[in-house]
């Protein structure tokens, strides 16, 4: 297939172009200049000019494409109506064709689970920051019935290749000798390595019926203190509390969503697609894999 991939420089999406690649697929990803383009072809990605203010350009690149993979994000004011505009615009591309459209929502739609293991099907209780985002999912799960196959992945925290919330920590621990965590940090988060991740990208393009949503959180959550107290012992830096009301002033509706407990688990990827997580866990990857000092 050849997939129109948006966010194909981003952390997510690189990862998720990388895959199709090795799967077989010819890949296109959505290039806002030409330092991102440059980026795109040396990692053999075809670039096609474009942004998510202009959703008509977006739609454009859908039109052709075999399969298309939503992963851009333009966090901001104006999130929540550029994501619809290019959801929308994939959409009245994609009408009648029954070609594979992945939207990229996330698991902080649930909301915090308190205490419970939450799946597909438990409520949604989203905070602030993404409570536009339903919205949007069912927007995308709907163009089922207009001959879409349509997929939703909401993803844990995603981690590996350096990258992600544990780089920040990284970066506070080396650069400052102290990892800032808002609140007590006994709040549990849901992770997903970012290459297991990519590849359930590829199997829901491939496989996924239409109108399917999947939760990809591999192995146990963790407390925020318990990895954030990894980052610290690996750097030899102390792990300090950050009151939410002072977070706030910093963060905004992001200290809100960081202080969430959220226990995910599924495995109806697992079973629909036959996806298999082989990654390290986080507290082994910041141990001993991208984010040691040795990386």
């Amino acid at each position: 297939m050849r997939v129109f991939v948006t966010g194909a420089t981003g952390y997510i999406g690189s990862a998720v172009a990388e895959s199709l690649k090795k799967a077989g697929h010819r890949v296109a990803g959505l290039a806002r200049s030409e330092a991102s383009a440059e980026k795109l072809r040396a990692a053999g990605v075809e670039p096609v000019p474009g942004d998510l203010l202009d959703p008509a350009v977006i739609g454009s690149h859908a039109a052709p494409a075999d399969a298309v993979i939503h992963t851009a994000i333009a966090w901001g004011p104006d999130a929540a109506k550029l994501d619809e505009q290019a959801v929308r615009a994939i959409l009245e591309a994609l009408a009648g064709t029954k070609k594979p459209f992945v939207y990229t929502s996330g698991v902080w739609v649930i909301g915090d689970t308190k205490g419970r293991v939450a799946g597909e099907l438990t409520p949604l209780r989203p905070p602030a920051i993404v409570a536009w985002r339903p919205a949007v999912e069912k927007l995308a799960l709907d163009s089922a019935g207009q001959g879409i196959r349509t997929v939703v992945l909401r993803p844990a925290m995603v981690y590996g290749r350096g990258g992600g919330f544990v780089a920040a920590m990284v970066k506070q621990a080396r650069e400052g000798g102290v990892v800032r965590i808002v609140g007590s940090g006994e709040n549990h988060w849901s992770f997903v390595h970012l290459d297991a991740l990519a590849e359930l990208y590829v199997r829901a393009a491939e496989q996924a019926p239409a109108g399917e949503l999947f939760l990809a959180s591999d192995g146990p959550a963790f407390t925020v203190r318990e990895v954030a107290g990894m980052v610290a012992s690996v750097y030899g830096a102390r792990v300090e509390q950050w009151p939410l009301e002072e977070a706030r002033k910093e963060l905004g509706l992001m200290a809100d969503a960081l202080v969430m407990d959220q226990k995910i688990m599924s495995t109806k990827a697992g079973r629909m697609l036959g996806w298999g997580v082989k990654a390290p866990l986080v507290l082994d990857e910041i141990r001993s894999g991208s984010y040691a000092p040795s990386a």
